[in-house]
């Protein structure tokens, strides 16, 4: 794997030198249980059984690493979330497991990856803000009213 790959994986890690407020954190200890992101921990081998094919054995010792997952929908600007990254590294059984997180998941996520990828890069980050707060609205009415998440996901010198 090269290392621009590698980084490219990473990326999201940017997120703390944005506009947007810091990700969080949690951390578990205990038996095997966080997947990344959708299997338990494992490692691709050599299929004994299918010359030329791979598979899948749980990781016994060694580190599992999952990066930020998402997709575009309709179009090339078009952001889902799909997992926040983790890193795992799994003991015979046991695991410990950092996942980077926000509490306004699918919000911070997808306005984040329009912030990095969809707006003008030559622009400052309070003109890129205000691109995304256009062209990418996170404003939803809900019975009581309307919420604008940028209130929530954006540091304090980013709002208007």
């Amino acid at each position: 794997m090269s290392l621009k790959y590698t980084l490219h994986r990473f990326r999201w890690i940017k997120a703390l030198f944005s506009p947007f407020k810091p990700f969080k954190v949690s951390f578990y200890a205990g038996k095997t249980q966080v997947g990344i992101p959708f299997f338990y921990p494992r490692k691709t081998v050599k299929s004994k059984t299918k010359p030329g094919y791979s598979e899948f054995k749980p990781l016994t010792v060694g580190f599992s690493y999952c990066s930020l997952g998402y997709k575009t929908k309709w179009t090339d600007t078009d952001y889902r979330h799909e997992w926040n990254p983790v890193l795992s590294f799994v003991f015979f059984g046991y695991q410990l497991a950092l996942t980077f997180y926000s509490p306004y998941r699918s919000h911070y996520w997808e306005a984040w990856l329009y912030y990095e990828y969809a707006t003008d890069k030559t622009k400052s980050k309070r003109e890129r803000i205000e691109q995304c707060r256009k062209e990418h609205n996170q404003t939803w009415t809900v019975a009581g009213g309307s919420i604008d998440y940028y209130e929530f996901i954006l540091k304090p010198k980013y709002l208007k």
